[in-house]
């Protein structure tokens, strides 16, 4: 039942700034695909808007029961979200030759994005009840490491690397969080350092000719370095201004790749250059700022590390987004929050900030 004292600890910010950041997505989206025919105008702004107002009833229905809830049904929930993968992978739907996407009727999604927030809910889960005092030790992190591995090799099989290396990113900052033995700590990252080369042999050979572009894009400029290159010219060409709006040759030629999903970020760059650019950074650092300042009041376990895992992620989906376009990172796949086109990644990420304005609005209240 909704308690009307929570309502005072209403964060406004941290929604409007979501709001603001969902909207700039909208015009860069209309942006990119505005000289396509009508009909695939309306399939991209005028659905990200929908899926923006479906997002948003989510986040307030999120609001209406105490997140403590989700505690007692963690382990449920990741059931049903294993059992959701190995449907995608055996009846999902098929698209750029990665099977990710459940269908029921007309509804399109991908499982993996609200399984990647499931996740965290269960890591969350198993840290809260774990070894409260003293330090956690390589045994007390097998269990974890099984909660991981499970969803990770599913998404990964999709394939989705992006969404996979998300889930290992996550429990590595569960395991900073909590109170890591330092000898555990430094032994699982030599660890992963060691075998980290043994990697490569399980890598698609698509997935390995994108790690030599990334050294040098040059080596297949219309293959696996095409995306990169465009991506470079489009941010390049943006200058400190920009072309202004609409006026981006890179994305309104089709010379940019994805430019309504993954490569937003150049779209955006091209044409409002490096001051818009700087605009959106601030404008998600501020968001990222104003969630952890929500966290920094909470004292209850599960609400602290539940928020702070959703925080890590949407930092690691914009360092890792706005890296790729850049050539930082190689390019797989991964969206940039609120700005992408794509209902699954835009819901979900709803929920998530959904959850996090719940968590600060019951922090004081136990």
């Amino acid at each position: 039942m909704f308690d009307r004292r929570v309502a005072a600890n209403f964060d406004w910010t941290i929604l409007i700034l979501t709001m603001i950041i969902s909207l700039l997505g909208v015009v860069f989206i209309y942006s990119a695909t505005h000289s396509i025919s009508n009909e695939g105008i309306r399939t991209f702004y005028v659905s990200q808007m929908i899926w923006i107002g479906i997002g948003l009833a989510c986040l307030f229905v999120t609001l209406l029961f105490d997140y403590r809830h989700i505690n007692r049904f963690a382990y449920i929930l990741y059931f049903f979200s294993l059992v959701s993968l190995v449907l995608v992978l055996l009846v999902g739907k098929k698209a750029s030759g990665a099977q990710r996407w459940l269908t029921l009727g007309s509804m399109t999604f991908q499982v993996s994005e609200i399984a990647k927030l499931i996740f965290i809910i269960v890591l969350a889960k198993y840290f809260e009840v774990g070894r409260l005092s003293g330090k956690f030790k390589l045994i007390d992190l097998i269990i974890p490491g099984v909660l991981t591995t499970i969803p990770f090799l599913l998404i990964a099989k999709q394939p989705d690397l992006g969404t996979s290396m998300v889930l290992v990113f996550v429990l590595f900052v569960m395991i900073l969080l909590v109170e890591t033995h330092p000898k555990t700590l430094f032994g699982l990252i030599g660890t992963v350092i060691l075998f980290l080369p043994l990697s490569w042999f399980f890598l698609k050979d698509y997935q390995k000719n994108r790690l030599f572009t990334l050294i040098d894009p040059g080596v297949d400029p219309l293959g696996s370095g095409y995306h990169i290159l465009q991506s470079r010219i489009a941010i390049g060409s943006g200058g400190f201004w920009g072309k202004g709006l609409m006026s981006g040759t890179q994305s309104r030629l089709h010379f940019l790749p994805e430019h309504h999903t993954d490569f937003i970020f150049s779209v955006l760059a091209e044409e409002w250059g490096f001051v818009g650019s700087c605009m959106l950074l601030i404008l998600y650092l501020m968001l990222i700022m104003k969630a952890l300042n929500v966290m920094s009041g909470v004292r209850e376990r599960f609400g602290m590390l539940l928020g702070l895992g959703i925080i890590s992620t949407l930092v690691f989906y914009v360092v890792f987004n706005v890296g790729m376009t850049i050539g930082l990172f190689p390019v797989v796949g991964i969206p940039l929050p609120l700005m992408s086109y794509g209902g699954s990644s835009i819901v979900s990420t709803y929920i998530a900030i959904g959850i996090i304005l719940n968590i600060g609005m019951r922090r004081t209240i136990h």
